[in-house]
């Protein structure tokens, strides 16, 4: 009895701590979910703000504006595109790393461009703007060279499967038009044709027996006339008798 007890107290607490397992996963997966769906909420906001500034506002502003707007655009391009590469292609996950590490420098070059546009001082911030363009014009070339690559990569991979599943298809096509016809040989020919010829012989000669036979019967009924009310012309009619004189 103790046994039992002590089984089902096990028991017990391993399902315990099996629940407890599993709601702190699922509340990590939903607070995860729901930081992902926050932040991109926030970066969607802040971008729309920036497109707004850098076509509703002129000067040091709308300068700041753009170049922060290229800037991200760039790098979440890029990003994107090499995350959605590394799975089908592990060679890309070099680049990956250093993306990362160009990274680092895309994003204190968007918080300095971020502390910047709250800079009272414009004259120091216009001084300060060839060698932002500078900066950010690196950083989105060095990602752009990354992004185009992994694309063109990809198209040649697609482009070489293409052609070699062309080469598979056009042969299994050439395999399926490729028949033969068997021709029937020269002693095949004449056996058959030398049997048709006795097989007609044959039939010639029973023919003209059976034609005679058939001669013979219908001699006598050619010189006798029936009476066609005793002819019946289909299985249904019934024979009509014939009359008898008083």
């Amino acid at each position: 009895m103790e046994a039992v007890i002590l089984i089902l107290g096990l028991l017990f607490v391993a399902f315990m701590a099996l629940g407890v397992y599993v709601s702190v996963k699922v509340i990590g997966a939903a607070k995860r979910g729901v930081d992902r769906t926050i932040t991109q909420a926030r970066r969607t906001v802040e971008e729309t703000t920036l497109r707004a500034k850098s076509y509703g506002q002129v000067g040091v502003a709308g300068e700041l504006a753009q170049l922060r707007l290229s800037l991200r655009t760039s790098m979440r391009a890029t990003q994107e595109a090499l995350q959605a590469g590394v799975a089908e292609d592990a060679s890309l996950s070099e680049s990956l790393g250093l993306f990362q590490r160009l990274s680092v420098h895309g994003r204190e070059l968007d918080d300095e461009l971020k502390r910047l546009e709250r800079e009272p001082d414009r004259v120091t911030v216009a001084s300060l703007l060839p060698g932002l363009k500078q900066r950010t014009e690196r950083i989105t070339h060095s990602a752009e060279s990354l992004r185009w690559a992994a694309r063109d990569r990809a198209r040649q991979f697609a482009d070489d499967d293409l052609a070699a599943l062309n080469t598979q298809i056009d042969v299994e096509a050439g395999a399926l038009r490729h028949w033969t016809v068997e021709k029937p040989s020269a002693g095949a020919g004449a056996g058959a044709g030398a049997g048709a010829g006795a097989g007609a012989g044959a039939d010639g000669r029973g023919g003209e027996r059976a034609r005679g036979a058939r001669a013979g019967e219908e001699g006598p009924e050619a010189l006798t006339t029936r009476d066609p009310r005793a002819q019946t012309g289909y299985p249904w009619q019934k024979a009509v008798r014939p009359e008898t004189s008083n």
